[in-house]
């Protein structure tokens, strides 16, 4: 079945940087577009962007758009949200998802301290 170990959540300060990841397991990972979600505290769950197949493309909102690059690497099964200029409004916890699988990781924290 589909696994995924997440990783790289925590604390920074306005201003700084963040990368999380997501590493996949129980799937041919290169197949599937991939997407980033965050939900902050009150909030709905919102997309952050999302990435195709073989990362050549990548789409994101304009809530990170300039500031987030999506990136993933097929050989190790991992994808990866890497998140500048981070500021309060970023505080959520985020979310991998395989898109056509409707699958979700469990989700990281972030919390940018002002």
């Amino acid at each position: 079945q589909v696994q995924v170990v997440e990783s790289g959540g925590g604390v920074v300060e306005s201003g700084g940087s963040l990368t999380v990841s997501c590493t996949f397991s129980g799937f041919v990972f290169k197949d599937y577009a991939m997407s980033w979600y965050r939900q902050a505290p009150g909030k709905e769950r919102e997309l952050v962007g999302t990435i195709s197949t073989t990362g050549a493309m990548t789409r994101y909102e304009d809530s990170v758009k300039g500031r987030a690059t999506i990136s993933r690497d097929n050989a190790r099964s991992t994808l990866y949200l890497q998140m500048n200029h981070l500021t309060t409004e970023d505080t959520a916890v985020y979310y991998c998802r395989v898109r056509a699988m409707d699958y979700w990781g469990k989700g990281t924290q972030v919390v940018v301290s002002s």
